[in-house]
């Protein structure tokens, strides 16, 4: 539950590479993560899957100066700006690169492979093209705090009448680990973000958190459907701003950049 969308780790620090603030082994090693191995297919002049560095490298030579996040779900294309095709993959897969300054969008495809008992994740990067233009419902970075902060605050009330939130001492444990990762210098962003970027996303982060742990752990005094349905309707806007939170967060840097004029950094 407190893992990053992949698309976050490869945008993030796709950027910090484009930045000079990573080095191309930092940033691929922190993109892969625990995964054993990423490539990307599709690229153009390529034949083949090839590995992130050559990709990234290639990508820049394209013209890419930047990179975004999606995190679209059903009725929500939160961060994509089409064609169909593109947004019909990403979609299915819940999440999205999408490339500025080039119309190339990268979406992942996850397996696992290997025996039983020895399996490991792989990751097939699809490059794909997209339109060049504005991403959807992407707030910025002020804006995506305060309503996630409003949202959290008015489902805290509903929650708390129908005795769901999150509580006990499952939830409790998890939160405190969360917390002690955080307090021991967790990166949650890649170096050369603007620091609001790392609170908000940090807060969307606890937030989804939370959310997951209503889900999971029991009802509460929520045994009717009534209640039931109640609960479900405080929590889907608080999740909705939440995703959003987390895009506007990994947008950052391109959205600063356009701010400033290209010649600016974080």
């Amino acid at each position: 539950m407190l893992s990053q969308p992949r698309s976050g780790l490869l945008a993030s620090w796709g950027n910090a590479l484009l930045a000079g603030f990573a080095s191309p082994d930092d940033a691929v090693l922190a993109m892969v993560g625990e995964d054993a191995l990423h490539r990307v297919e599709g690229l153009p002049g390529e034949t083949g899957p090839v590995g992130l560095t050559l990709a990234l490298g290639r990508l820049r030579a394209l013209g890419v100066t930047g990179y975004r996040v999606a995190l679209p779900a059903p009725g929500h294309p939160l961060g994509l700006c089409g064609p169909p095709e593109f947004n019909a993959r990403a979609l299915e897969a819940e999440e999205a690169v999408i490339a500025v300054g080039a119309p190339y969008g990268l979406v992942p495809e996850v397996s696992a492979v290997g025996p039983e008992g020895d399996r490991h994740v792989e990751v097939l990067w699809h490059c794909l093209p997209v339109r060049e233009a504005p991403p959807a419902d992407v707030p910025s970075l002020g804006e995506a705090e305060r309503e996630l902060s409003e949202a959290l605050r008015e489902a805290a009330e509903v929650l708390s009448g129908l005795d769901v939130a999150a509580s006990g001492p499952v939830a409790e444990a998890i939160v405190d680990a969360y917390r002690a990762r955080a307090e021991a210098g967790r990166e949650v962003l890649a170096p050369g973000y603007p620091q609001r970027a790392v609170r908000v996303l940090e807060q969307a982060q606890r937030v989804g958190l939370m959310i997951a742990l209503a889900y999971e752990h029991g009802h509460g005094g929520a045994v009717s459907a009534s209640e039931m349905a109640a609960r479900g309707e405080a929590l889907r806007p608080v999740e909705r701003f939440a995703r959003r939170a987390q895009v506007a967060s990994y947008n950052a840097y391109v959205e600063e950049r356009e701010r400033n004029g290209p010649g600016a950094g974080v």
